[in-house]
């Protein structure tokens, strides 16, 4: 299973995900108390295995600004927040795509944020299935304050339904309130592609719990051995 750490801020926290076995790496340039510079992030990257995955986190954020970030910052995907994200997807893909001399692909995420209206929920999920701009749809949770990032666990048993019905060839990427305690029963109730972990891993805000971060990840692996 694919598992991201995200709201990395420093050099050793992400070196801490590499350590033990994430596949990606996250870094917020939307206003957050993670919030980093590309410059800052592209002294991260630098010291980062190719293989890593490298996702900038943005939230309405413009076409230019995020094909800037990506290109100092040293990124190899973008995880959108927005409300015209499949459009601006689509215009990400053409433009990496086109890159000379680009030998891996660029990946994007589009972010979903679950909601109690199942059929409007149900809705949405169709509508990603469309656009192949999109490699994976993560789902979160949001409050009125944030649109992410927020802790906050949806529900999980409402959402499963939602799930197998309306997109059962997407690559779900779970979020939203995971910790070590709780990561492998989201996995057993949504068999999700992915998952992706801010706060559960967290000291406080910006700062990684190197024990968490580890138990984390060894409670995604352990689950996926179980199933």
């Amino acid at each position: 299973m694919w598992i991201k750490i995200c709201g990395n801020t420093t050099l050793e926290d992400a070196q801490l995900a590499v350590k033990h076995g994430a596949d990606a790496v996250g870094f917020v340039f939307a206003r957050s108390p993670r919030q980093v510079t590309p410059e800052a992030v592209r002294q991260i990257t630098a010291h980062l295995p190719r293989s890593i995955e490298k996702y900038g986190v943005f939230v309405d954020t413009d076409f230019d600004a995020i094909v800037d970030t990506a290109r100092v910052a040293g990124l190899t995907g973008v995880q959108l927040h927005a409300a015209d994200g499949t459009n601006l997807a689509a215009r990400l893909r053409r433009h990496f795509a086109g890159l000379a001399g680009d030998s891996r692909r660029f990946s994007i995420l589009q972010v979903l944020h679950y909601d109690a209206d199942v059929d409007r929920f149900a809705a949405q999920l169709r509508a990603l299935r469309e656009h192949s701009a999109v490699d994976a749809v993560l789902i979160d949770s949001r409050t009125a304050a944030k649109p992410g990032g927020t802790g906050k666990v949806f529900d999980w048993n409402a959402a499963r339904e939602s799930f197998a019905r309306e997109a059962p060839h997407l690559r779900l990427i779970v979020a939203g309130g995971l910790q070590p305690e709780n990561v492998a029963q989201a996995i057993t109730t949504l068999r999700p592609w992915g998952v992706d972990v801010v706060s559960g891993v967290e000291a406080q805000p910006g700062k990684k719990d190197p024990a968490r971060v580890q138990a984390f990840i060894e409670a995604v692996r352990s689950a996926c051995r179980d199933a």
